[in-house]
């Protein structure tokens, strides 16, 4: 069997890291089972939805290396559940209800109040043909539910949860159609999900009673005769796996989404790499390691190692994995984003003081000069002036520099690096010297190191 799996964001934002690990985790899957990623659109919602976010949808997609191997639309696929709705109404499976929001809400708050569940009481049901007839010539549009079954329980086998069990008169027939006309998630969803021949969902555990109405939603679409060539023979559903949501190191996540979305994680120098990195392994019992290797994080991917606890985002963490991932670049990779005039020499010198690769700028800087003049004590003063005298050019001039020093000053450790540091650097920290100097130069080091001397 061929795994398909699906990301089916609704365009009304941007990504962020909750549904980017969604998108992930779905990707991964697919690709450890030699499958098929596909990203749907779900934008029947024409009132939210916006151009914009499909296109910056797509675009971070791309950028997290998570590229599908197709897209579907919901919008363009409207016809399609038109015929499984008549089919469905064909078949008893949905009926009309005639309720206003108020009215809804109204019962609710006496179910609470009796201490009941607020279960819809299915009393649309009940209307005879003139009652309906009777709403209809007073304008009431009707709302459209699904009619479930309450003959048996519910159940499934959960990748993450496990045996799953629900009682389907604990829960309300669920609204698929709206007055209007307009469509609700759980419906399409279902319809594209064997359409698309979808194999795995994998998705958030806020989706759980969800996934027991669609379950009931794919037999009675089955039932209607509604089938696609490329679904699994005789799989009477996708196989779902529910796992944990984020949380952040104070609670929910969910308010801070906004500042944790694609954009702003790319704007603050986040590699799409150490995206992948944390969230592939978040909330599983595997370590949160620097892996820029893709393949090896795939190898590891299972189900088997998700856990039930929520899973616990933290920016520290992130920016640790970052600064790992980028210490590991090669110049390759990097190369068209580093500085003009920036070769591998230097990549590889300044990368591990890297904690973004926008920082390399200002390292790069200290090569190219000018840089801002330090102040010395006098006997560093007349330190770096021998220096200056001392400086000879080879294979390996600091090193041979600072030996000659030693042994002519005495000087060793930091009383012999700092001064000279500094003068060649303007700094106190840094690159190290001995890949850093052949970068400034015999000409330009020879010069500072006098500037430093005299100033």
């Amino acid at each position: 069997m061929t795994v398909i799996t699906r990301f089916a964001p609704s365009p009304t934002g941007r990504l962020h890291v909750g549904n980017i690990r969604t998108a992930l985790h779905n990707w991964m899957a697919a690709r450890k089972g030699g499958g098929r990623f596909l990203l749907r659109i779900d934008d029947t919602d024409a009132e939210r939805s916006r151009e914009e976010y499909v296109e910056a949808i797509r675009e971070d997609l791309a950028w997290l290396g998570l590229e599908p191997d197709g897209e579907e639309r919901q919008s363009v696929r409207l016809a399609i559940y038109e015929d499984a709705f008549e089919r469905l109404k064909a078949a008893g499976r949905v009926y009309p209800a005639y309720e206003t929001a108020q009215e809804l809400d109204l019962k609710r708050k006496i179910q609470l109040g009796r201490g009941l569940p607020p279960v819809y009481d299915r009393a649309a049901l009940a209307l005879t043909d003139e009652q309906r007839a009777a709403k209809e010539a007073e304008g009431v549009a009707p709302h459209w539910r699904f009619r479930l079954d309450h003959s048996a329980p519910i159940e499934w086998q959960d990748g993450v949860r496990g045996r799953q069990k629900f009682d389907p008169a604990q829960l309300s027939d669920p609204v698929v159609r709206r007055a209007d006309g307009s469509w609700l998630y759980m419906l399409p969803s279902a319809v594209d999900d064997i359409e698309m021949g979808v194999t795995q969902v994998l998705r958030g555990e806020d989706h759980v009673s969800n996934t027991a109405v669609q379950i009931q939603m794919f037999a009675a679409l089955h039932a209607a005769g509604m089938a696609s060539p490329a679904s699994a023979a005789n799989m009477p559903h996708p196989a779902f796996a529910h796992e944990a949501l984020l949380v952040g190191t104070e609670g929910k996540l969910s308010k801070r989404l906004g500042s944790l979305g694609c954009d702003a994680l790319r704007e603050r120098g986040v590699e799409p790499e150490a995206i992948v990195a944390l969230l592939a392994r978040l909330g599983t019992s595997l370590p949160v390691e620097p892996i820029a290797d893709r393949a090896a994080l795939i190898d590891t991917f299972d189900l088997a190692t998700f856990g039930r606890a929520p899973a616990r985002f933290d920016e520290a963490d992130l920016e640790r994995v970052n600064t790992a991932i980028i210490h590991q670049l090669p110049y390759a990779e990097v190369a068209d984003r580093l500085p003009e005039g920036m070769g591998e020499a230097g990549w590889h010198a300044i990368r591990p003081n890297l904690e973004t690769i926008a920082q390399a700028q200002d390292w790069w800087h200290l090569v190219t000069g000018p840089i801002e003049p330090c102040e010395l004590s006098p006997e560093d003063r007349a330190f770096v002036g021998q220096a200056a005298a001392a400086l000879e050019w080879g294979q390996d001039p600091w090193h041979a520099l600072t030996a000659k020093l030693k042994q002519s000053t005495g000087r060793k450790g930091k009383p012999l690096f700092l001064p000279l540091r500094l003068a060649l650097t303007g700094k106190g920290h840094g690159p190290d010297m001995g890949e850093l100097l052949p970068l400034i130069g015999e000409a330009e080091a020879r010069a500072r190191l006098e500037r430093a001397a005299s100033a």
